[in-house]
């Protein structure tokens, strides 16, 4: 007997690709009477980033800066993660239920979606990918390979086509 999925883990960065990604959480949710939890992560500067906001703005603008922009990022990803359920749901507004928490967290993507998928005890997590060169992923890692890798929970992971767009992602 397959395991019952009560709650569904949607993670996204609000790429292009967010609303296929996010109909196939959806069609999950509704198939198996389960909530969703989505997860953004928004992640820190690199140190060489760092190093040039060092160079060119003093430290003590630094904090404020940094706080003003690390705020109205976590609005704007809640915004769009709230406009992608919205458009979706106007069809059927009995899953509007099914959205049980937008989570925006601070951290490496892969670490995130692998902490949030623990603490919220997900029987699924379901994540999108977009087509990469062998070369690319052997170099950098993706977040998904990172993820498939080390989840103790099933992954679902969804295609996104090449040069899949949506109007207004």
């Amino acid at each position: 007997m397959l395991p019952k999925i009560k709650t569904i883990l949607y993670t996204s960065g609000m790429g292009a690709g967010s609303p296929h990604v996010f109909r196939y959480a959806m069609e999950m949710a509704k198939q198996h009477d389960a909530q969703i939890v989505a997860v953004s992560a928004l992640e820190t500067l690199s140190t060489f980033a760092q190093s040039l906001v060092d160079v060119h703005i003093p430290s003590d603008q630094q904090e404020c800066l940094h706080s003003e922009a690390h705020t109205h990022a976590k609005q704007k990803l809640e915004q769009r993660i709230t406009q992608l359920f919205e458009k979706e749901f106007t069809n059927d507004p009995q899953s509007k239920d099914r959205l049980r928490e937008i989570r925006i967290e601070d951290g490496s993507p892969a670490k995130v979606i692998l902490k949030v998928a623990e603490e919220i005890d997900a029987d699924l997590i379901i994540m999108g990918s977009h087509r990469h060169t062998v070369i690319g992923d052997a170099m950098l890692g993706t977040t998904t390979h990172k993820v498939l890798h080390s989840s103790a929970k099933p992954v679902l992971v969804v295609r996104i086509p090449e040069g899949y767009h949506e109007e207004g992602f």
